[in-house]
C-alpha cells in the first residue's frame, strides 16, 4: 500500500514510525512533516487544510490511504472530500469532527444521549457569563467553545480567574475559537485518556494514558498542550472501561449515526474518574499529542491494520493484541513555552541515541537546516521509552533526555509519577 499521513507534529512521526513497520506499508508519505520523519517517509509540501491538493497528491502517488493526524484538517472538511473523491481515508467527516471542533455540540450530543458529563452552560457574551460565574461561584471552568489548540481552558480556582478567562475569550485571545464560552461545573477526580476506534458502527477500545499538561514538575505552572505521558493508565480499570464504553462512547456513536452523521476515526475520550466511575471531560476526534507517542510504541505494526480496517468498515471483526507492557514519554520543549520562546537552537546528540522498539525519540517541532536539526516549535521532542514495568519505560525515556545536548530546551523530571 502506499500510504499518505496528514501532519508535522510528534503524533505524526509515532505514526508514521508504527505504520512503517506493517508489511503492508510500500511507500509512506507525510505532509508537511518534520525532519525526524526523513529516515521513514517522503515529506511532502502540500497545503493539508486543502481538499483539492491532497485529493491531486493521492492521484500523481496512487495513494491507497491517508491518514489524518491533526484536528484542523479535519475541521476543514478534508476527509469529506477525500471520501467523495473515492479516496480511503481514516477521520471523521466535518459533521462528526464537531465533537471535538464545539464544546457546545458535545454537551447537546452528552444530553441528548444520557452520557454523564458536567452540568453546563453556554454564552456569546462577556457579561451573563459574569453573572453566571458569580452565582455559581469557584471552583469552576471556562471554556473556548471552539479549537484552541489546547490552550482554551481554564480551570478556575477563583471567581476573579474564571472572569478573567472569559475576558480573554471575548477580547480575542483565542480568536473565532472565543466568540463564545461554556462554562462547566467543576469536577473532581483523576483525569485519564481513554482511545476508541470507531467505524461508524462499531468501536474497538485500543488504549489508555494519562498525560500531564502543566509545564513543571509537581503539576506546576501554566496549562500546555501536554508534557508528558504514560500508557497504560492504571486509574482507568476494566470495570471503568466497560462502564465508559457503555454509557458514554457507544451511547455518543449512535447518537452520531442517529443524527445522519456517523463518527469514522478515533474518538479520544478525557475522563474524569472519581469514586469507581467516570464522566466526560471533553472528546477530541484524533489521536492525543502526546499520547499518540506512548500509545503506538505499545501498539506497533498492528497500528496499520487497526487503522484500515476502521476505515474500510471492518472493526467488528479485528481485536487489539495487547503485550503486558508499558511505555512512558516526556516532551522537550522550548524554554518560555507555552508562552513566547525562541526558535532555531542547534539540538545536538540525537544521531548518538540507541533507538528501537523499546526506546524512540518522536520529533514534533524541529527541522534541518545547514545539516543540523533545529528546534521550530514550543514543544519539539517526545523522548519515549517501553518496557515490563512503568518504571523500566520511565528509565529509558529519561536515558534519552539525558543524552539529548539542548540547553535552550526543558522537560519535566516527573513524569509518571501518579502510577510511580
Amino acid at each position: 500500500m502506499n500510504i499518505l499521513i496528514l501532519g508535522s507534529g510528534g503524533r505524526e512521526h509515532a505514526l508514521a514510525w508504527a505504520i512503517r513497520q506493517n508489511p503492508k506499508c510500500d511507500r509512506l508519505f507525510v505532509a508537511p512533516g518534520n525532519a525526524g520523519m526523513e529516515p521513514l517517509a517522503r515529506l511532502a509540501e502540500l497545503d493539508i487544510l486543502s481538499g483539492p491538493a491532497v485529493i491531486g497528491f493521492c492521484e500523481e502517488n496512487a495513494i491507497d490511504l491517508v491518514v489524518i493526524g491533526p484536528e484542523a484538517p479535519l475541521a476543514a472538511g478534508v476527509a469529506d472530500e477525500l471520501r467523495a473523491a473515492g479516496i480511503l481515508v481514516f477521520g471523521p467527516s466535518r459533521a462528526a469532527a464537531m465533537l471535538e471542533a464545539s464544546k457546545s455540540f458535545t454537551k447537546e450530543v452528552c444530553d441528548a444521549c444520557g452520557a454523564p458529563t458536567a452540568a453546563w452552560a453556554r454564552f456569546d457574551a462577556a457579561e451573563p457569563a459574569r453573572a453566571y460565574i458569580r452565582g455559581k461561584g469557584a471552583p469552576i471552568v471556562v471554556k473556548a467553545d471552539g479549537l484552541a489548540a489546547g490552550k482554551g481552558v481554564t480551570v478556575a480556582m477563583t471567581e476573579d480567574e474564571a472572569v478573567a478567562a472569559v475576558d480573554d475569550a471575548f477580547g480575542g485571545a483565542f480568536g473565532a475559537a472565543g466568540a463564545e464560552v461554556v462554562i462547566e461545573e467543576f469536577m473532581a477526580g483523576e483525569e485519564a485518556s481513554f482511545f476508541v476506534l470507531c467505524d461508524g458502527t462499531d468501536c474497538l477500545p485500543i488504549g489508555t494514558a494519562q498525560d500531564h499538561k502543566r509545564a513543571f514538575d509537581g503539576d506546576a505552572g501554566p496549562n500546555t498542550g501536554g508534557m508528558g505521558a504514560y500508557s497504560p493508565a492504571p486509574v482507568l480499570t476494566q470495570d471503568i472501561q466497560d462502564q465508559v464504553m457503555a454509557e458514554i462512547v457507544r451511547p455518543t456513536v449512535a447518537e452520531m449515526a442517529r443524527r445522519g452523521t456517523p463518527f469514522q476515526g478515533v474518538l479520544y475520550a478525557g475522563l474524569m474518574i472519581e469514586d469507581g466511575r467516570a464522566r466526560l471531560v471533553e472528546y477530541n476526534v484524533r489521536f492525543g499529542d502526546p499520547e499518540c507517542q506512548v500509545l503506538m510504541m505499545r501498539l506497533g505494526a498492528q497500528a496499520l491494520d487497526l487503522i484500515l480496517a476502521c476505515a474500510e468498515g471492518r472493526l467488528g471483526r479485528m481485536t487489539v493484541s495487547w503485550a503486558d507492557d508499558h511505555a512512558l514519554t516526556v516532551v522537550l520543549a522550548a524554554r518560555g513555552y507555552p508562552g513566547s520562546y525562541e526558535k532555531g537552537s542547534v539540538i545536538r546528540g540525537l544521531d548518538a541515541l540507541a533507538e528501537d522498539s523499546f526506546r524512540m525519540v518522536f520529533h514534533a517541532g524541529t527541522a534541518r537546516s545547514d545539516g543540523q536539526i533545529v528546534a521550530t516549535g514550543g514543544r519539539v521532542l517526545a523522548a519515549t521509552g517501553r518496557g515490563a514495568t512503568l518504571a523500566e519505560a520511565h528509565a529509558r525515556a529519561y536515558a534519552l533526555v539525558d543524552g539529548i545536548d539542548w540547553p535552550e530546551g526543558f522537560c519535566r523530571r516527573d513524569i509518571g509519577w501518579r502510577a510511580l
